[in-house]
């Protein structure tokens, strides 16, 4: 499923389009908008059903409640479906300040959409089961492969179910139609963001209300603790947040096994060779790293800053990841070595091979080198073959040109917008060109990389 997302006014980002890939890389200078749009966009994907538009009639809820059946034609919600996502986008930008954390009014000029292609709801099959306890089961939700008819059935008995309030019933269609519609679209994220290294040490004190108000307490004089309760206390941007809040309860994360480490073990021992060990937590929540071949146990602020900056992404990817899932990861080279930088590109690579959206801002030139490399030996030419081979490249983690999508952060010319008589300057996203044969064309970083070789030529070679 493809989906555009076009940004006007968002930050330093004056206009900028781009799209979601398997693999999807925003790069380029300081300060050009990478993560405003990065964080943009995770908080429209992880709000979206709450903006969806869809209206269910009282006669469905009437039926529904009076026979404990009722059959709703999806067709013309889906007709709907793109002007439901732009009163969403609406909602969602209304948003924003909070999003950022950001001054009320910071973003009022800012525009958010996403476009995305006609749903097809005929080839999906669904069937929802809700409960309102383990024995109590109140509602079933079916659609056919097929078909454009969605049955809820309402199970209990009649008497019963006029005690269910219109509201309940009302929320639960809402809801499977939106699933059915539009989940398709938008994968669920996880957000590892550049102050993960920081996290991983203070984990356990990083309940950000509850150490904001003992530090109001311990000033003040003769306040009635409860009243510090109500205040409002600034907050953080919403990535930060949930990347904070993972990794403050990896307890109950580490109980969960995801189907990474069910079905593809060997993606996980890849990882362990890149951070050089494991993580391990012990019964009382104590947060360890064991180093491989050894019997160490290292506590968080004894492991290397690169243990560290990986500590969600390893959490996430052995617990929590799912099918389909988008892993969005800021500047993921943060404290590695060149050759860990290499090996992060082949495990995203591989992450996407297997069914894991992948989508990082990026400083690294290696990273990028080497998903060119990934992409230029995806050939079954002879001597391609050969080379991947001797560099012990697996197929697993060759990727094509059209799984990869990259975008230029950088200064350049606008789109003409109504009104306009010459196109103007301002930070947005180009798109890079991605070449099955020479791979990734990053201006930012070839331009660099030209300038320090000229200078060393001259250096090395220049008149006395």
């Amino acid at each position: 499923m493809t989906m555009k997302i076009r940004l006007k006014n968002l930050g330093i980002v004056k206009k900028a389009e781009f799209s979601l890939g398997d693999l999807t890389i925003i790069c380029g200078a300081n300060n050009t908008g990478k993560t405003y749009a990065t964080y943009a966009l995770y908080g429209f994907l992880q709000s979206w059903n709450q903006h969806i538009p869809i209206h269910v009639s009282d006669s469905i809820i009437t039926a529904l409640l009076e026979n404990g059946v009722v059959h709703i034609d999806l067709t013309p919600y889906a007709q709907e479906a793109q002007q439901s996502i732009a009163q969403a986008c609406e909602g969602y930008t209304r948003q924003l300040d909070r999003i950022f954390a950001a001054q009320t009014g910071w973003f009022r000029d800012s525009e958010f959409h996403i476009q995305i292609e006609p749903p097809d709801i005929l080839d999906k099959e669904y069937e929802r089961k809700i409960r309102r306890t383990a024995n109590d089961l109140l509602f079933t939700c079916l659609k056919s492969k097929g078909s454009a008819d969605l049955t809820v059935t309402l199970l209990v008995e009649r008497e019963r179910g006029r005690e269910i309030v219109p509201y309940l019933a009302e929320d639960v269609i809402r809801n499977t139609i939106i699933e059915i519609i539009f989940s398709n679209f938008f994968p669920d994220p996880f957000m590892a963001s550049a102050e993960r290294t920081g996290v991983a040490i203070f984990r356990k004190e990083l309940n950000f209300a509850r150490n904001r108000l003992l530090e109001e307490m311990v000033q003040a004089d003769n306040i009635d603790p409860r009243e510090l309760l109500f205040n409002v206390y600034q907050s953080y941007p919403l990535s930060i947040e949930d990347n904070v809040e993972f990794i403050r309860r990896l307890e109950d994360v580490a109980k969960n096994s995801s189907f990474i480490a069910q079905e593809h073990p060997d993606v996980l021992e890849d990882f362990a060779d890149i951070i050089g060990g494991e993580y391990d937590i012990s019964q009382n929540d104590r947060l360890y790293f064991i180093p491989t071949g050894t019997r160490l146990k290292l506590p968080m602020d004894a492991s290397s800053s690169a243990v560290r900056s990986l500590l969600d992404i390893g959490f996430y990817l052995r617990c929590a990841v799912e099918k389909g899932d988008l892993l969005m990861a800021d500047e993921p080279e943060l404290n590695l070595h060149p050759e860990n930088q290499r090996r992060m590109a082949r495990l995203f690579a591989r992450l996407v091979n297997v069914g894991v959206k992948v989508f990082i801002t990026t400083h690294s030139d290696y990273i990028i080198k080497e998903l060119n490399t990934l992409i230029m030996l995806n050939h079954d030419k002879p001597h391609l073959q050969r080379i991947a081979a001797e560099n012990n490249y697996r197929p697993t983690e060759l990727l094509k040109a059209d799984q990869v999508k990259v975008y230029m952060a950088e200064k350049g010319l606008l789109d003409l917008e109504a009104g306009q008589k010459r196109r103007r300057r301002g930070h947005t996203l180009v798109a890079a060109d991605i070449d099955p044969k020479f791979g990734i064309q990053a201006r930012s970083f070839d331009e660099t990389i030209e300038k320090i070789n000229w200078i060393q030529e001259e250096i090395v070679w220049g008149a006395e």
